[in-house]
């Protein structure tokens, strides 16, 4: 549905305000201290952002998402409710799965939300789902308290209701609309587009080798001797070229090495600042600074347990909200699979295997399917080590031992 433009003057300021249409706006994206311009597109350009939002995003949209039946034996696979293909597979006739997920993930990083919406049929059965711009879209109440969504497409404004919205907020202050991990580390981020820009500058316009020429005399066109002298050995593409030198000049170098600068040391801090912003461990970057054989495993694993799972949290929650009718979240959930990301080195995998079914919590079958194998014959049989006793059994066998030992004598 349609709305006019002019029905924005009378909304309720007592409602959640999406913060990219408010005033806020001069707060949130905007200039920085550094002087740079940040916004989503701006933030992108800086390779550590770009590391972190493609390493987040591609992980999660790889990690099978699956629909799931509540069962007396815990759960099982529900292939035939229509959620399930759309999730795995296909949500909508223009995108897989990856792509969809990776979109969504990929807004939520920029933007702090993540939209969608809700294609339903005649009898309200969900058949696609489209994901749709975070920075055109507000949040509102109307006069029932109901929360619904404007959409603004080629200055058109299409109101949206609830249901017809799967909503992924990020942290927020209000637990409706989450706020851009971007734009609230807009000045760090900002500093990093200036370093990196100063950089550029540093190589495009430095002559090298770099100083002063002297002349012993007095030099009639000095404009002619400095343009010569640029056009042979300023650029990069010219560094470390012999220089000539006539009529007695020497050259004084005063250039200073970036190293002296520290304009390398604040490149990679500015890196290891932004992988803070997105509790991502700077090895995943490429900064493999302080990383050893010895902790990068421990690392990776952190990084699922610490910065994967909460985000998949907070998007297998928002997708059983929004997709599941009231009846059927008594029954269904979705659910992300993350063993994959916690598998260990073949050795230590074996070993836990080992351990999984000598002590009957896994099964030969279990283990084949997890290594991505087919089952095989009579390999669902679960399994204990029969030397193990009960702790009551222990003074009984105790005791006996002694009965039949007295007896013998």
């Amino acid at each position: 549905m349609k709305i006019p433009i002019l029905s924005r003057l009378w909304e309720s300021r007592a409602g959640p305000k999406n913060s990219f249409w408010q005033s806020t706006c001069s707060f949130f994206f905007g200039s920085t201290t550094s002087g740079k311009t940040v916004n989503e597109r701006t933030a992108m350009q800086t390779t550590a952002v770009y590391a972190c939002v493609r390493i987040l995003s591609e992980t999660i949209a790889s990690l099978p998402l699956h629909t799931y039946r509540h069962t007396e034996n815990g759960k099982e696979k529900a292939t035939e409710h229509s959620i399930y293909h759309l999730l795995a597979d296909e949500p909508n006739p223009e995108m897989t799965s990856f792509v969809f997920r990776e979109t969504l993930t990929g807004h939520l990083l920029l933007w702090g939300n993540a939209y969608a919406q809700i294609i339903r049929d005649g009898r309200g059965k969900v058949i696609a789902l489209y994901p749709l711009l975070p920075d055109k879209i507000t949040v509102d109440r109307n006069d029932k308290g109901e929360i619904y969504y404007i959409y603004n497409k080629e200055r058109q404004l299409y109101s949206l209701r609830s249901d017809e919205v799967l909503h992924i907020p990020g942290l927020g202050f209000d637990g409706l609309i989450g706020y851009s991990p971007i734009a609230m580390a807009k000045n760090a981020i900002g500093m990093a587009i200036a370093t990196e820009e100063y950089g550029a500058k540093f190589f495009s316009n430095g002559a090298n080798p770099g100083g002063v020429l002297e002349h012993p005399g007095i030099v009639k066109d000095p404009a002619r001797v400095r343009e010569s002298w640029n056009s042979v050995y300023q650029g990069s593409s010219n560094s470390h070229r012999v220089a000539v030198l006539e009529e007695g000049m020497k050259f004084q170098s005063i250039g200073i090495p970036p190293e002296q600068a520290q304009f390398l040391e604040t490149r990679k801090f500015q890196t290891e600042e932004i992988c803070r912003i997105f509790r991502v461990p700077p090895h995943l970057v490429a900064n493999l600074d302080k990383a050893t054989f010895s902790n990068i495993e421990y690392q990776s694993i952190s990084f699922v347990v610490h910065t994967i799972r909460p985000w998949l949290v907070r998007i297998e929650q928002s997708i059983n909200k929004a997709l599941f009718t009231e009846s059927e979240k008594r029954e269904y959930f979705v659910s992300f699979i993350v063993e994959g990301l916690l598998r260990g080195d073949y050795a230590s995998r074996m070993n836990g295997y080992a351990i999984g079914i000598q002590n009957g919590f896994l099964s030969p079958n279990d283990v084949r399917t997890l290594e991505n194998m087919n089952t095989i014959e009579n390999g669902d049989i679960y399994a204990m080590n029969g030397n193990m006793l009960k702790l009551e059994d222990v003074g009984a066998y105790i005791k006996g031992k002694e009965w039949r030992k007295e007896n013998e004598t």
